[in-house]
């Protein structure tokens, strides 16, 4: 068993206030809570309204299931964004 964590730094140009900023992030992370196995947080820059940190964790059997899965939430994230991933970090425990 594999324990893996997904970090994301975002970078929203268009968002102009907090809530355009929430609307995005919420959406993103209730999107891909939906369509792969893993829980998701804003974990940072909760106060600023163009930069966001998010985090994906997921348990899987290997690395390499993991990874397919960290592959498919990047993925996404740089499809539904209005913005940028400006920075991704995995982490494996196990």
């Amino acid at each position: 068993m594999t324990v893996g964590l997904l970090t994301l730094e975002l970078f929203l140009p268009a968002s102009g206030s907090l809530k355009e900023k929430r609307q995005v992030i919420q959406g993103l992370l209730r999107r891909l809570r939906n369509r792969q196995n893993v829980a998701a947080a804003e974990v940072g820059y909760q106060d600023l309204w163009q930069r966001a940190t998010v985090a994906f964790v997921s348990v899987g059997a290997s690395q390499t299931i993991l990874d397919q899965i960290f592959d498919a939430v990047v993925a996404e994230a740089e499809r539904a964004v209005p913005g940028e991933v400006v920075r991704a970090e995995r982490e494996f425990l196990g």
